[in-house]
């Protein structure tokens, strides 16, 4: 603690890469905890992976200070704790603002 935390808000992102399924299935018999699918992967190959055309909104909320906590803060769970409900609760209200602006996934 004492470096001030910088709520970030993303949407978009979630866009270039829409899941339509996990395939634990799949990733198990290659080792793996799951292999994505997407409506380009692995339909078309290594091209699949490439990134569907989305517009992103990144927005930076105010810092939340933290020099008034000692270094010895970041041991005490209640403080955490509330410091990360108050980053968590910023961000979702700031989805949900940018959310409610956008008016397409192609256009933002």
């Amino acid at each position: 603690l004492g470096t001030p935390i910088i709520p970030t808000a993303v949407v978009g992102a979630e866009e270039t890469h829409p899941l339509l399924a996990r395939g634990s299935w799949l990733g198990r018999a290659f080792g793996w905890s799951a292999i994505p699918i997407t409506p380009t992967f692995p339909w078309l190959g290594p091209l699949g992976l490439l990134p569907l055309p989305a517009k992103w909104t990144i927005d930076f909320g105010p810092p939340i200070d933290t020099a008034q906590h000692g270094p010895d803060s970041s041991d005490d769970r209640v403080l955490v704790n509330r410091l990360t409900e108050q980053v968590r609760s910023t961000i979702q209200s700031t989805l949900d603002a940018l959310l409610a602006q956008r008016r397409s996934v192609t256009f933002g």
